[in-house]
């Protein structure tokens, strides 16, 4: 690998913000110092930009394999590398979903050969493959899924049984998609005997309630402390189910909590302008606890913030509200959104590394990622301010749409290194960076 040599910039990292040069070699971070004075064969003058460690996105859906129509690892990988993103998590409802050792290995084979980004992978959770699930080895696998609401296929359990020897077997980390699938059908119903199917796009909020989130969501708390599960709740929507969660160092904690981009970015009144677009699962919810959410990054309830990325193409979305498909492109936009959290003064820069970086890594036992570190590997991120006169990147998702359209960042990814790679540089991907599968110490 050649070597590489980033002058200039200030960098983010464990709390601190710091003037340094950081040079590169053989894939890792080799100095961090305040001057370099060193050849190298390739050099990158940040010019003040903020070095920020990449953002390692815990929960993707990059479609591979099975519903390559709407993405693939190869072009969701790529927008994900121009948001900020040096590594992912991809989660297991593919076709086939990943609910078996063979289907593992063959989406690891194809991320070896296509990811832009570092890479692994969460393997699914059935009614009929807890003995798999209990076998796994820990450090094949970022983690366990289990959909303990409302989905699609094979991957909702809900079977009491399933779900009490899944928390009392499980040999990682699990992660919970958690909505109460009878109420979420009985408000369908409801609606659907007023309007049939002219039901609006704002009442998806109203379907999958706040109420639906905490009947689900407090159901697998409550299993987690019995059992001692390592747990990890996903895509926490609503005020009232950070109560679940402990104000206090990751290192204390064995329950944690996810937020993401669109639920920190959007609230119910979006639903006008965007319609479908906006249609995810859980929903976005009321500006309250759009606030709510916001507030609680400053603290420990919230540990990590992911993308929850769900490629759908617009014309699945253009379906009416029982049709279209629940999901929303985001790791393009990744950085540049939550750094708007930063502009607006909701959270400062090194919460936010920490969110996206440095306490994804420890959450999962992800081995010299997520920090910069002498001796790390070197996954960086340069961001700088976007010019006013910046045209719109174009949206490099296969689905070719984007919820932020027209939304003006003020802050722009300027240059994203993976594992010492430079795979996005100045609005431009580089063809030859492949990412490295992430190791786990377990």
């Amino acid at each position: 690998m050649k070597t590489l040599l980033i002058r200039n910039a200030r960098l983010v990292n464990e709390g601190h913000i710091t003037e340094a040069d950081l040079l590169v070699r053989s894939g890792r971070i080799d100095k961090i110092a305040p001057s370099i004075d060193a050849a190298a064969d390739q050099e990158v003058d940040a010019n003040g930009q903020w070095l920020l460690p990449g953002m390692i996105d815990d929960q993707v859906h990059f479609r591979e394999p099975g519903l390559m129509h709407k993405g693939c690892i190869a072009t969701e990988s790529a927008a994900a590398v121009a948001g900020g993103i040096t590594s992912f998590m991809d989660m297991p409802n593919t076709r086939p979903p990943t609910l078996d050792l063979q289907a593992l290995a063959g989406k690891k084979a194809i991320a070896a050969r296509d990811a832009r980004a570092n890479y692994a992978f969460h393997f699914g959770v059935s009614n009929g493959n807890i003995d798999t699930v209990a076998a796994l080895d820990p450090r094949e696998v970022a983690g366990v899924k289990v959909f303990m609401g409302a989905s699609t296929g094979d991957m909702l359990v809900d079977d009491p049984a399933t779900l009490e020897r899944l928390f009392a077997t499980v040999p990682t980390i699990l992660l919970a998609h958690c909505e109460h699938t009878p109420r979420i059908r009985h408000k369908e119903s409801l609606w659907r005997k007023r309007l049939g199917s002219k039901v609006p796009m704002a009442a998806h909020p109203h379907i999958r309630d706040a109420e639906a989130c905490w009947l689900s969501s407090s159901m697998a708390v409550d299993l987690a402390r019995r059992h001692g599960t390592r747990l990890h709740v996903l895509h926490i929507t609503t005020a009232r189910e950070l109560e679940l969660f402990e104000d206090k160092p990751l290192a204390e904690k064995r329950i944690t909590a996810e937020v993401c981009i669109h639920h920190l970015m959007f609230d119910s009144r979006d639903y006008p302008r965007l319609g479908s677009l906006l249609k995810c699962n859980p929903a976005v919810k009321s500006p309250e606890d759009r606030t709510a959410l916001r507030a609680a990054l400053r603290g420990n309830r919230i540990d990590v913030i992911g993308t929850d990325h769900a490629p759908h193409t617009l014309e699945e979305k253009s379906g009416d509200y029982f049709s279209a498909p629940a999901g929303l492109p985001l790791v393009q936009h990744a950085l540049p959104a939550l750094m708007e959290l930063v502009h607006d003064g909701v959270i400062d820069l090194p919460t936010l590394v920490a969110k996206t970086s440095h306490r994804v890594a420890d959450l999962f036992g992800i081995v010299d990622r997520g920090y910069l570190r002498e001796g790390a590997w070197a996954d960086l991120v340069l961001v700088g301010p976007r010019s006013p006169n910046a045209a719109e990147d174009p949206v490099l998702a296969r689905c070719g749409w984007s919820p932020f359209a027209g939304y003006r960042f003020r802050s722009r990814v300027n240059t994203t290194i993976v594992s010492g790679q430079i795979a996005w540089h100045d609005g431009a991907l580089r063809p030859d960076c492949r990412g490295q599968p992430l190791t786990f110490e377990r």
